[in-house]
């Protein structure tokens, strides 16, 4: 009966050391309590050691990249998850929270143009405080802070990479902003800066030596970024099922990629008002199959959430259990190729509580043993 008072449902090391004090405050520290309470101990410390462990890769300072008044990518955006994240017991022992830094020059260079680069620079540099201009090369609003925060976003995929294979953690998730997967090798667009999803493949690639990746993107909205600068590449495969008619206007089933990238390219474009049983076909239809084929050996996720039923930018009908459902065939993909490595990185999405629970439900899919 004492096991039961002492388990607080929180953690196993506190339902230890509640143990411990009802057996002082009872006088039951005799030999076989003891003995008992350390094989218990030990169990609770081996669970523990052998938890499913998912880095939530995020900073304060994405706050930074301010868009204005009433501009739907904001930071509102993701600050709601966070705070409920860490206020839901579910969870606590099972994320971890690595500190980010912004990416380098020489690491954002290998997927954009120096072109670009200083292109991007030069504009943020010339802002004042206060002050907002649209990025030069498309629809993406800049301020004093946006250079920062778009850097913490790809130091984010980069970090999230390393504690993976270095094996601290299983998965992760990097709850990020600006979106970027429709940010190619030397144009920004799509309220993207840099395509925080293409580097993070690349960085695998070049650092760790990944042979194949799997980008799979369930925005509402084609990533023509990620398609363009992957398009004419056999070892990254790129998947995207999103609204069409809708922006950018691209990612047709014709659309299958060039040269030795031919067949490594793979749209499935859905009309406005497909649900979650169209969403979870065009996965279990299209990209399984294929995969059986490619046998990725890491999965990246462009994660947007603005095909969730009443989204702003979107006419889609997905709901939370839509994206639950779709988490649960990534990770099984994970794990039957890729040694469960895999990375969700937020895209679209302009409903706050809607990202907040969608992202609930693939973190609840990530941690189950």
């Amino acid at each position: 009966s004492f096991f039961i008072k002492c388990f607080d449902g929180k953690s196993p090391y506190i339902f230890s050391v509640n143990i411990i004090k009802f057996m002082i405050i009872n006088r039951i520290l005799n030999k076989n309590a003891l003995l008992i309470l350390a094989l218990l101990f030990h169990s609770f410390v081996y669970a523990n050691d052998n938890m499913r462990k998912v880095g939530i890769l995020y900073s304060e300072d994405l706050r930074l990249h301010d868009t204005g008044p009433a501009h739907p990518e904001n930071y509102s955006r993701i600050e709601l998850v966070i705070e409920e994240l860490h206020a839901d017991n579910r969870f606590q022992d099972h994320l971890i929270w690595p500190s980010l830094e912004p990416a380098n020059n020489r690491q954002i260079e290998m997927v954009h143009s120096e072109n670009y680069i200083n292109l991007v620079e030069n504009e943020i540099f010339n802002l004042k405080n206060g002050e907002f201009r649209q990025l030069s090369t498309g629809d993406t609003i800049l301020s004093k802070g946006s250079l920062k925060a778009a850097k913490l976003a790809v130091g984010a995929g980069i970090r999230a990479a390393d504690e993976i294979m270095s094996g601290k953690i299983s998965a992760a998730v990097a709850i990020i902003r600006p979106p970027g997967h429709h940010v190619s090798k030397d144009r920004g667009m799509g309220f993207g800066i840099y395509n925080s999803v293409a580097i993070t493949a690349r960085y695998l690639q070049q650092r760790y030596g990944v042979k194949r990746i799997l980008i799979a993107d369930f925005d509402v909205h084609h990533g023509n970024g990620t398609q363009d600068i992957f398009y004419t590449d056999n070892s990254v495969f790129y998947f995207s099922v999103h609204q069409h008619p809708l922006y950018p206007g691209t990612g047709r089933p014709s659309e299958t990629g060039l040269g030795i990238g031919e067949g490594y390219t793979l749209n499935v474009d859905l009309p406005a008002g497909a649900g979650d049983i169209d969403l979870t076909k065009a996965f279990k239809e299209k990209l399984i199959p294929a995969m059986k084929q490619f046998k990725p050996d890491f999965i990246v996720v462009s994660a947007g959430f603005d095909g969730h039923k009443g989204d702003l930018l979107g006419s889609l009908a997905y709901t939370h259990r839509g994206y639950k459902n779709v988490s649960a065939i990534l990770n099984a993909m994970a794990s039957q190729y890729s040694s469960d490595r895999i990375i969700y990185m937020l895209e679209g999405g302009y409903h706050p509580q809607y990202i907040s629970n969608s992202l609930k439900e693939i973190i609840a899919e990530l941690i189950q043993p």
